[in-house]
């Protein structure tokens, strides 16, 4: 399985020199971190070299659908990652005739099933280059190009009129912006009046406590491993929203759910006895770490790939304890709207 993912990383022109990436990245996540909010030429260039770092990564362990979701026993893993994005078309009211955005679309795989449950066109908005080209492609092969187009730009300055979508969502993306009213207020100038935002945010839950060494320590590994120069707190998000001009008409964390469930963590912890589930999990983790180290002395992959995979190996092991611990959550649900 390890070939494929050979085969994904020899697309990437930054894979001749992977090793170096990895620690220029490491190095911009400290100094974008120490620097002012406000410096955006230091956030996009950060949040592009980590996603062209790790997109390969992503989707041979995860899929196209880069995220989590609630599930309940019996349901497949593939499942329920559509089930969760139904769920934001279905709060959204999506139908043939509206247009969307999805605000950082990754490669495409939650657009493009939203667009077929729905009807709905979806303009995916993403800075960066290697996931555009990449979900421009799937889109051509799904037969969605009528249903689907992208906007290639930076996500706080969206190459769009005001108020030009019948909804926006985002799907775990918006907790990569330097800070939540940044990020709000755009999706709030792009929305026409009347229309609605949802979206699932990373937070830091109620649990978190910010003077306990291993809270902060989980909490750092998560940011790192996964390109999150902030990590806020629920009432941080729903002020942000507010403070932008929007009205909140709901919000909740969908991580905690009532009757049988399986935790949202769970492909990252589990056995991988499931064929489906192995490359997230655990034991699928250390065999294509260790598959890795051969590829990378053969150089059928490039030098550094081992490091990549270390690097989010640090983030899946931090979220399965801060979800097993309850202080984070990556599925805090927002549904607001823009006043008519």
């Amino acid at each position: 399985m390890p070939f494929r993912l050979s085969s994904l990383l020899k697309d990437k022109e930054i894979a001749s020199d992977a090793d170096a990436a990895v620690g220029e990245y490491e190095e911009r996540f400290k100094t974008t971190r120490r620097s002012s909010e406000d410096d955006e030429a230091g956030y996009k260039t950060f949040n592009n070299l980590y996603y062209d770092l790790v997109s390969d990564f992503y989707e041979y362990g995860w899929g196209r659908s880069f995220h989590f979701a609630p599930r309940v026993p019996g349901e497949s893993f593939k499942a329920s990652l559509a089930r969760h994005e139904h769920y934001v078309a279905h709060k959204l009211e999506l139908r043939p005739g509206m247009v969307a955005a999805d605000i950082g679309c990754g490669v495409g795989g939650p657009m493009m099933e939203i667009a077929r449950f729905s009807g709905a066109r979806i303009v995916g908005v993403n800075s960066n280059g290697y996931q555009v080209d990449r979900a421009r492609r799937y889109v051509e092969e799904a037969g969605l190009a009528h249903l689907a187009g992208f906007l290639h730009c930076d996500f706080l300055h969206v190459d769009a009129p005001d108020d030009s979508f019948d909804a926006v969502y985002s799907i775990e993306a918006t907790c990569c912006a330097p800070d939540k009213p940044g990020i709000y207020g755009e999706i709030f100038r792009l929305l026409k009046p009347g229309a609605c935002f949802a979206a699932y945010e990373y937070c830091m839950t109620d649990r978190f406590d910010p003077q306990d060494p291993v809270h902060l320590k989980l909490k750092a590994d998560i940011q790192l491993g996964g390109g999150l120069l902030v990590i806020d707190d629920r009432p941080t998000v729903d002020d942000a929203l507010r403070s932008v001009g929007f009205e909140v008409l709901e919000t909740r964390d969908l991580a905690v759910q009532t009757g049988p469930s399986v935790p949202w963590y769970q492909p990252l912890s589990g056995s991988g006895v499931s064929f489906a589930s192995f490359r997230s999990s655990k034991v699928g983790r250390l065999v294509t770490a260790n598959s890795l180290r051969v590829l990378e002395k053969l150089r059928i992959v490039p030098q550094g790939a081992v490091r990549v995979a270390g690097t989010l190996e640090l983030c899946a092991a931090a979220m399965v304890e801060a979800g097993k611990l309850g202080i984070f959550t990556p599925m805090y649900f927002v549904h607001a709207r823009k006043p008519a």
